[in-house]
C-alpha cells in the first residue's frame, strides 16, 4: 500500500518562498514519474508540475519560471520549490503519481496560504 506524506506548507507573504516535501513509502519510488497537484477552495485539483523517473520536468503555465520540482530517489522524496508566490497559489498541495497512471491514495496534503 502506497503512503504519501506531504509537508512544508505554511503562511507566506506575496513574493515569498516555500519548499514542499513529499515522502513516499510502499512503492518502488524511482521507477515512477511523480507530480505535484494543488486544489484551491471551490476548484478542481490541478497538476502544477511533474518529473519523470529520469528527472525530466514540466510545469503548468501558471507556475513556470517560479516553481521547481525535484526528486531524491535515495530518500523516496519529491520536492517542490516555490518562489515569487502569489495569492492565487493558495491551495492544498498534494503529490501523487504523474498523470496517465491510476493515482495512488491521496495523502493529507499541505496547506499553502499566500497573504499579506
Amino acid at each position: 500500500q502506497v503512503q504519501l506524506v506531504e509537508s512544508g506548507g505554511g503562511l507566506v507573504q506575496p513574493g515569498g518562498s516555500l519548499k514542499l516535501s513529499c515522502s513516499a513509502s510502499g512503492v518502488i519510488f524511482n521507477i515512477y514519474a511523480m507530480g505535484w497537484y494543488r486544489q484551491a477552495p471551490g476548484k478542481q485539483r490541478e497538476l502544477v508540475a511533474h518529473i519523470t523517473s529520469g528527472g525530466t520536468t514540466d510545469y503548468a503555465d501558471s507556475v513556470k519560471g517560479r516553481f521547481t520540482i525535484s526528486r531524491d530517489n535515495a530518500k523516496n522524496t519529491v520536492y517542490l520549490r516555490m518562489n515569487s508566490l502569489k495569492p492565487e497559489d493558495t491551495a492544498v498541495y498534494y503529490c501523487n503519481i504523474a498523470p496517465g497512471y491510476s493515482s495512488w491514495d491521496w495523502g493529507q496534503g499541505t496547506q499553502v496560504t499566500v497573504s499579506s
